[in-house]
């Protein structure tokens, strides 16, 4: 496998995604653009931005959560941009999952569980029952069976998935930061070498890399992040 880094562009302008990721191509295994960028810039921003390094993943990063046939047809609308990833809520439940992956046969239907957003307490106030490493690996199991074959999930649950689901299904963690740096609005985070050394396969890592006030610092940020894990 390449770089375990995916680079999360959080930026809705197209050049800047696109310099971003030509820079740091040679640190990162993956680009992640999420429903901002795509809501922007649609499928020919997305285009773009791959074709600056093209020999990167893509993580089309949508979240999309919905009945079954609009989730279905929403997969099918984006499918010929070719996403390597592309996430769904696991919460959607196993039949749109399921609609999902046929939807996408080339590429793999990524399910997200519990946002690392959310803190137990707010878990609660929601009506969810079960602590966090409870709530995501039923979660997890429903959606690798329904056809998922990506989960993402915080750094804290992933040994307990690694150790539960098939060694093939992929492990995305976001959530993570280097040591000493902000949190941000992430709950339940780690460095990014815990994750790895927890068993994930990747890990999402944005400000910490594209804060950089120029280009250089931010090819650099990549680059010392990857020495480190």
């Amino acid at each position: 496998m390449s770089s375990p880094i995916i680079l999360a562009v959080d930026t809705t302008e197209v050049n800047v995604a696109a310099d971003w990721v030509r820079v740091t191509q040679e640190h990162i295994g993956v680009i992640k653009l999420g429903l901002e960028f795509y809501l922007a810039r649609g499928a020919e921003g997305v285009r773009t931005v791959r074709a600056s390094a093209p020999n990167l993943r893509l993580f089309l990063d949508l979240k999309l959560h919905d009945i079954p046939n609009t989730v279905a047809g929403a997969v099918r609308s984006v499918a010929d941009i070719q996403p390597d990833f592309l996430t769904v809520h696991a919460s959607g439940g196993p039949k749109m999952i399921e609609s999902a992956a046929k939807a996408l046969p080339d590429g793999s239907i990524t399910a997200v569980t519990l946002l690392t957003s959310l803190s137990a307490s707010d878990t609660a106030l929601m009506g969810i029952s079960g602590n966090s490493q409870e709530i995501v690996i039923k979660w997890a199991k429903l959606a690798v069976e329904a056809g998922a074959n990506a989960i993402v999930t915080s750094p804290q649950e992933v040994a307990a998935l690694r150790s539960t689901l098939p060694k093939e299904i992929v492990l995305i963690t976001p959530g993570v930061r280097p040591a000493g740096a902000d949190s941000g609005d992430q709950a339940r985070v780690a460095t990014p070498a815990e994750a790895l050394s927890w068993g994930a396969d990747y890990v999402v890592i944005g400000r910490p890399i594209t804060s950089g006030a120029t280009l250089e610092e931010i090819a650099k940020n990549a680059e010392v992040i990857l020495c480190s894990l």
